[in-house]
């Protein structure tokens, strides 16, 4: 497989796709639409938990803001053995007032628990510091997620308190613990 036709991020096993209203009104459409528009294939698992018709519909209204561009979710492509598209990571929207931006991220079952969701995690996170407005990215997660977890703590995050809802952990990683 080649290169995805649209501007990604590469990392060590991925490229990472940026969502754009294309891409978006393609991955409603169904799996051979998304496949065609993206220039690769999509496994049977697809789409991994949390990727929902929703989600990609608040993508959708999201992307019809230039601004946007970079501030939603993002597709993941496998480079080498796994290629294809594997799952998906990206934000909830831009940075707010105080800096702040919550990224989230989910991989196809088969491939979890082999490092894909950390390599984009850290990827994205690095992308979201070039931008001199973040000061700061969030992710929030439930205790018993484990594996998720071990994303947040393998990129240097750290837990803080209560998440925005009852049961959820929010886990922080500010620009200023990068230096």
């Amino acid at each position: 497989m080649s290169r995805p036709s649209h501007s990604a991020l590469e990392s060590a096993r991925l490229y990472l796709v940026p969502a754009t209203l294309e891409l978006a009104r393609a991955d409603l459409s169904g799996d051979a639409a998304l496949a065609a528009a993206l220039g690769v294939s999509v496994p049977e698992s697809w789409p991994p938990e949390h990727h929902s018709r929703p989600a990609v519909d608040a993508a959708l209204y999201q992307l019809g803001d230039r601004a946007e561009h970079g501030w939603s979710h993002w597709y993941l492509v496998g480079r080498g053995p796994e290629e294809g598209l594997i799952g998906v990571c990206g934000f909830k929207g831009r940075p707010d007032s105080g800096g702040s931006v919550e990224i989230a991220y989910s991989i196809v079952e088969p491939l979890r628990r082999i490092g894909y969701a950390t390599e984009a995690v850290d990827r994205l996170v690095a992308w979201a510091f070039t931008h001199d407005r973040v000061a700061q990215v969030t992710a929030e997660t439930l205790p018993h997620l484990r594996q998720s977890i071990r994303v947040l703590e393998k990129n240097g995050f750290r837990p803080e308190g209560r998440g925005s809802e009852y049961g959820v952990v929010k886990y922080v990683l500010r620009r200023a613990s990068l230096r």
